[in-house]
């Protein structure tokens, strides 16, 4: 091309892909946040390997072109030969089947109330309690009873894991789910490298970034979570300078009250000593503790609900409600031109808009604030959860009733 051996108009076209030795073009990672750059500012055709034609497609508006080697992208800018345009890619929406059904597990109804609540609202979640009490099963549960993403979080989801070279699917249509392991390095989980790479954190953008056993995280990734929990980005700093990433989560945390699992809990007594609990409770701040919205409490199902005939309510059942929340929040929201779409997102502005509390319920949640010693962060979110809990009933006001409710959740056995 610098030899003006091709002659072709350059303008507005748009070449990315790699080169191997034998000329053919190799998939890259990062197509889809190119295309929509390349559709932001104008440019008409782009021209990517072959592989990454379908995930190009999904933007409208460009000419997309499917090229396997550099000979034939030669012969199509000199006109010898023509390559044909690619075709719009359809996105299916896949209906998200988790493995496990809120039917499947037998009891913990105030857990299965408090997970609704927590996805209806968008509101971080922790459960606590002794080990084999169903902890895991009841978080796997949850990611099927979250909403489908609208077609602008699918677009950021997507291109992230697009970026990140964990996309399994050409489109993310539903929330992800992501569960690290507790002995997950910080970088994989909050991100970095000499190149910054979204890390765990970011990749559940959206979704559901499910930490277990969370107290045995490594203090500092504990702590990381403070950015992405109250502003939904998170920042990785490097020699060369900070990269910002998006982290739009909801956390759901479980664990053990204890080292041994059974301080506050029905069944075995506590073993642990009193300095092993006071470490392991100072594993989680106070600030980390204030932006937990919900805390659940799953103890030891009695046998008698174990054999019982009757099942609870399917998942199914818990997301139809959750979707009807969801669209009263959304309307509510539309009416003030704010541009978020779920409870937990509101800032302290919005709340003086968008919520209103009546004498009695004000008063109720100032003398829980008193006698529980709420800050400031946790009495806002209390409101947030109280709005959520009115939506589930479909109530324009938040009543006492709300109020107590959401007042409920705060943690009592795992106080720091």
């Amino acid at each position: 091309m610098a030899n003006s051996e091709i002659k072709f108009d350059p303008e507005k076209k748009l070449f990315l892909g790699e080169l191997s030795l034998d000329g053919k073009l190799r998939p890259v990672h990062g197509i889809l946040p190119v295309a929509r750059f390349a559709q932001k500012y104008g440019f008409e055709e782009l021209y990517v390997p072959t592989e990454n034609v379908r995930e190009a497609a999904i933007i409208d508006g460009l000419s997309i072109f499917g090229v396997s080697s550099l000979p034939t992208l030669i012969e199509h800018l000199s006109g010898v030969v023509k390559i044909p345009k690619a075709k719009l890619t359809i996105v299916d929406k896949v209906k998200l089947v988790s493995s496990i059904d809120f039917s499947d597990i037998r009891g913990q109804e105030r857990a299965k109330r408090g997970l609704l609540i927590a996805a209806a609202g968008g509101h971080n979640v922790a459960m606590y309690g002794p080990p084999g009490t169903g902890k895991t099963m009841l978080a796997k549960a949850f990611a099927g009873i979250l909403p489908e993403l609208s077609f602008e979080e699918a677009l950021e989801a997507t291109s992230i894991h697009s970026v990140a070279g964990t996309l399994s699917e050409t489109f993310i249509t539903n929330p992800p789910f992501r569960a690290p392991h507790h002995t997950a390095s910080y970088v994989s989980l909050v991100g970095g490298g000499t190149v910054p790479r979204p890390g765990e954190i970011t990749l559940a953008h959206y979704g559901v970034l499910f930490m277990d056993e969370f107290p045995e995280f490594d203090r500092r990734v504990i702590e990381s979570l403070r950015q992405p929990l109250e502003d939904k980005t998170i920042s990785v700093s490097r020699a060369k300078g900070t990269a910002h990433f998006p982290a739009n989560v909801l956390l759901v945390a479980a664990m053990n009250p204890c080292p041994c699992g059974n301080f506050g809990f029905r069944g075995k007594p506590c073993i642990c000593t009193p300095s092993a609990l006071s470490r392991y409770r100072r594993k989680m701040s106070g600030p980390i503790m204030d932006r937990i919205d919900i805390w659940l409490e799953v103890d030891r199902v009695l046998p008698s609900s174990l054999s019982g005939d009757s099942e609870g309510d399917k998942s199914e059942t818990f997301r139809n409600r959750v979707e009807k929340a969801r669209t009263a929040q959304r309307e509510r929201f539309n009416k003030k031109g704010k541009k978020i779409s779920r409870n937990a997102e509101m800032n302290a502005r919005d709340m003086v808009t968008l919520v209103t509390l009546d004498k009695e319920s004000r008063k109720t949640l100032d003398l829980a604030a008193l006698r529980l010693g709420f800050s400031p962060r946790v009495y806002h979110r209390m409101i947030k959860v109280a709005r959520t809990i009115a939506d589930l009933e479909r109530s324009e006001e938040i009543t006492n009733a709300h109020i107590l409710e959401a007042v409920e959740y705060r943690p009592k056995k795992f106080d720091v």
